[in-house]
């Protein structure tokens, strides 16, 4: 599989990677057999990038995917995990619901703070079972997790501490890439006026329906350096399933004028023989900022059908159609 460099690091990543919400449970539970299948699946097809998080599963993913991991070559692969939260054990019977099913027995607390940072990626490699990982992203920082002004104070936390250790770890080698991993723009560009990164893990607003980041943030990104990696590119799965009665837009029921426009960018696909969701992993990868698309599930079909689609060849006829229907700010 093409490999593209992240960033002005000397990093390489697959440009197909593997998202590891679905193995940590996210929404139904997955047996362990299921999660190592699911990452074998992606593994053989070439996919040799993973990114996980402290919070997928209450740290659940973390193991699987470092279990999965441990008879690889450790060169062969990249991996990256997430801080921000730190998990606390507690009781069965205090477990919070965070939209993962039968999780480990842990509660997560949000810090952004120079020993929070530290404190998590010491604890990630625990559940991992690794000695390094290659990229750590800063998670879910910004007003839409945290509103307005709990996102202040945490913001402070991360320009005051969070990111000089961010910099001293990549400084001394134990990371080679720094960044943010959220799904909105502005806290992204906030960020890249205070302080270089390196990449950015945004979900959802650089799709073929959301183009939320097309207007300033690429632009932004090219002029620093700065490389994507684009995950919720099927923003819920309304772009892998089309705009059925079941179907979510940014994890919820889609408008009417959603429905609408992927009623319309289904049709074009059909007009040209190709799939939707080929043609939602391939958007993306026309930017010369963006290094990757991430795509997460649970089930080994799902991820040989999305390798398969990975693969089309989009006719360059159907992209002003397509574009005509997407959303721009």
């Amino acid at each position: 599989m093409e490999k593209r460099r992240l960033g002005r690091t000397a990093l390489e990543v697959t440009t197909l990677s593997f998202g590891c919400g679905g193995i940590g449970n996210l929404y139904q539970a997955v047996t362990r057999d299921d999660a190592e299948a699911t990452l074998q699946t992606a593994w053989d097809g070439g996919v040799r990038y993973f990114d996980t998080a402290p919070r997928y599963g209450h740290g659940l993913a973390e193991r699987r995917l470092g279990d999965f991991l441990r008879d690889k070559p450790r060169d062969s692969y990249v991996v990256s995990t997430k801080v921000g939260r730190l998990l606390t054990a507690v009781p069965e019977s205090e477990v919070p619901d965070y939209g993962f099913a039968d999780p480990l027995p842990f509660r997560a607390d949000y810090d952004y703070s120079y020993d929070g940072v530290m404190r998590s990626v010491e604890f990630s490699l625990a559940r991992l079972g690794l000695n390094r990982v290659e990229i750590l992203f800063v998670h879910d920082i910004g007003v839409l997790t945290h509103g307005a002004e709990e996102n202040a104070r945490h913001f402070r936390d991360l320009m005051d501490g969070g990111m000089k250790a961010l910099d001293e770890l990549k400084s001394s080698g134990a990371v080679h890439a720094i960044g943010l991993g959220v799904n909105e723009v502005e806290v992204c560009l906030e960020t890249m006026a205070r302080t270089p990164i390196d990449c950015i893990l945004l979900a959802g607003r650089y799709t073929l329906l959301d183009r939320s980041a097309e207007k300033e943030l690429l632009a932004r990104c090219r002029e620093a350096g700065t490389s994507l990696v684009i995950g919720g590119v099927f923003n819920s799965g309304i772009l892998a399933t089309g705009a059925k009665p079941s179907a979510h837009f940014d994890y919820e029921a889609p408008s009417e004028d959603i429905v609408r426009r992927v009623n319309g960018m289904e049709a074009i696909a059909g007009k040209y023989g190709i799939s939707l969701a080929g043609a939602a992993m391939a958007f993306p990868m026309m930017s010369d900022v963006v290094a990757t698309v991430l795509v997460g599930t649970a089930k080994p079909s799902s991820m040989k059908r999305n390798l398969d689609q990975f693969g089309e060849t989009i006719p360059n006829a159907a992209w002003a159609e397509l574009d005509a229907l997407a959303l721009r700010p």
